[in-house]
């Protein structure tokens, strides 16, 4: 479970650096930058799950040390694939909006009659 545990804790840095990085840049309009963005929150919250499952596998029995690991990585792995999910599908929305559209259906109709 050391092996587990230190493997779980190491993960969980590198996914708060990657969110906390991410979080640190400037806003900017491209939607790529919008989607790295948008998952960082995620990214965060899978490295605390896998920093409590990497706790727990270095403090516990072997055996609820395993089955927290289990749980804490599943989880983290459905949080982020949950954000990336819902990040991919605001990236293609945004893309299929043409390009002079402010947002609103009132902003494309006025311009057409004008």
């Amino acid at each position: 479970m050391l092996i587990a545990g230190v493997v779980c804790l190491c993960a969980a840095v590198v996914s708060a650096a990657f969110g906390l990085w991410t979080l640190s840049r400037p806003r900017v309009a491209d939607v790529n930058q919008l989607v790295l963005r948008a998952v960082a929150p995620t990214q965060l919250a899978a490295a605390v799950m896998l920093a409590a499952g990497g706790v727990v596998a270095l403090a516990t029995p072997m055996r609820t040390g395993l089955v927290v690991v289990i749980v804490c990585v599943l989880g983290a792995l459905g949080t982020v694939a949950a954000g990336s999910w819902q990040s991919a599908r605001f990236a293609a929305r945004r893309e299929e909006q043409p390009a002079d559209c402010a947002g609103s259906c009132a902003a494309c109709t006025l311009s057409c009659h004008s």
